[in-house]
């Protein structure tokens, strides 16, 4: 037989186990894994010497097509996924506009992602004020999970996302629960949040750290208990994004192991940058929840190694350089959000697995076991027969600075522009085909696809029999 894909000789990542394997590919899937496999392909890759693994699934990304294109669009925020070794990802229902919170919205969005994608794509719907009437339709369309705000967000413009109030929260969590689908929190206490901000300015207190310290990690972990409350209330399932804190990833935990249904992600960038880098580094690393000290991260890493971060994220939050920007150095003023999508696998690669002896094994279900399977995408997230062959090769002894010129996306700003990273993804595979590698680029047209919301069948059988009774 001749496959379209044999990638030799690489130290392949499965579930439990590393093993030096060949593997086979034909027609976007994986069909064959072996000690050794002689048959013919299209393409022969030799991975001699670097890890195979699943790509990344990125659960947290802002592209902001259509209404902010200027931002990032899907194109060159794709690209930017594809060099770092990310093969699908789940676009926020915010920064586009309109944010995607209305069905009509969802179609402007799906419309405007056709033939720009470079990586396969979901989309996440919002739950804000006054739409409730909407999750249903969006349920409909195939959203993969609702995203919600607790902390302040959004403009005064028609349109944009807004935070919930706790009777939209607590509403909208029971009606996201009867769908049988997930909701995604940005947990923060907005009124003392905004309020710490105010006085912070009025006192002329506008540094990096004043803006840090006007979001204390005690408001991350009041708004997290709140959210807990209303789930065990309604019965919602709960994800919590960009958690910062090793306290509230102990309050997530204790309410799982009492019994509900919740999971948590963390970023890059808290692993990585502290509040004083913060300081040196400037606005390209404002985001929130705000970067923590180091004893603090310290901290979160302990958590991570303790099989307590769920997924890793990238949080990727792009904006126009001069939104980044304060004549009056106030960082109050600047754009929260981070540009880093390019760097998560590599970078958490090299400071996990390699400096911190993370077993590679959990590495791959934080970047894409996990989730894959709590976003229920059945045919994603690890290597094995019949899944699709979505994969990256990382080189563990090549290392590289990171330079503005070498980065895809629209505005090339981010907090690790001149980190050294020991580590590198010298190729990115999207159902068999490449459309990163490292020394051509990226490859080819566009072929990501649409993957709409995919029940669990074990969800569905037990729903069938409880309809049949």
């Amino acid at each position: 037989m001749k496959y379209d894909l044999l990638i030799r000789d690489g130290n392949v990542v499965f579930r439990d186990e590393v093993k030096k394997v060949d593997l086979a590919i034909q027609s976007g899937k994986i069909v064959a894994i072996a000690d050794r496999i002689d048959e013919t392909a299209d393409q022969v890759v030799d991975a001699a010497g670097q890890f195979v693994m699943p790509g990344m699934i990125d659960t947290h990304v802002h592209i902001c097509e259509p209404g902010r294109t200027e931002w990032e669009g899907f194109e060159s925020g794709t690209k930017a996924l594809a060099a770092g070794g990310t093969t699908s990802y789940v676009d926020m229902p915010l920064n586009a506009l309109p944010a995607t919170t209305t069905k009509e919205a969802f179609d402007a969005k799906l419309a405007a992602a056709e033939g720009k994608n470079y990586v396969d794509y979901a989309f996440y719907g919002g739950l804000v004020p006054g739409n409730l009437e909407h999750l249903q339709e969006l349920s409909d369309a195939g959203v993969v999970a609702y995203k919600c705000f607790m902390a302040t967000c959004g403009s005064d413009l028609p349109d944009d996302f807004k935070n919930v109030n706790d009777y939209t929260l607590y509403t909208g969590m029971k009606k996201i629960a009867e769908l049988g689908h997930l909701l995604s929190i940005h947990a923060e206490n907005a009124e003392i949040t905004d309020r710490f901000a105010e006085e912070k300015i009025k006192q002329g207190k506008v540094t990096a750290s004043d803006y840090v310290a006007s979001r204390p990690i005690f408001t991350e972990v009041d708004a997290v208990k709140r959210a807990l409350f209303f789930a065990k209330e309604t019965g919602c399932k709960l994800h919590f994004v960009h958690i910062s804190s090793a306290d509230s990833v102990e309050v997530i935990w204790k309410a799982r192991n009492e019994g509900l249904d919740v999971t948590l992600e963390s970023c890059p960038h808290y692993f990585t940058i502290t509040t004083s880098q913060f300081e040196e580094i400037g606005s390209a690393a404002k985001c929130s929840p705000p970067l923590r000290d180091d004893w603090e991260q310290a901290k979160l890493w302990e958590a991570l190694q303790r099989g307590q971060i769920d997924m890793l994220t990238s949080d990727h939050s792009p904006c126009p350089p001069e939104m980044k920007q304060s004549e009056t150095n106030n960082m109050f003023e600047v754009w929260g959000g981070i540009t880093g999508c390019q760097n998560n696998v590599d970078l958490m690669f090299d400071e996990a697995v390699k400096k911190r002896n993370v077993p590679v094994t959990e590495f791959v279900k934080m970047i894409s076991t996990n989730p894959a399977e709590r976003f229920h995408l059945r045919t994603k997230g690890e290597i094995a027969i019949d899944k699709d062959a979505d994969m990256i090769l990382i080189d563990p002894n090549q290392s590289y600075v990171v330079k503005k010129e070498n980065l895809y996306y629209r505005h090339k700003h981010s907090p690790y522009l001149n980190r050294t990273i020991h580590c590198r993804v010298t190729k990115t595979f999207v159902r068999g085909q490449v459309v990163f590698d490292l020394h051509e680029g990226i490859v080819g047209q566009p072929i990501g696809q649409f993957i709409p919301f995919q029940k669990n069948p074990v969800y569905l059988k037990l729903n069938q029999r409880c309809y049949e009774k």
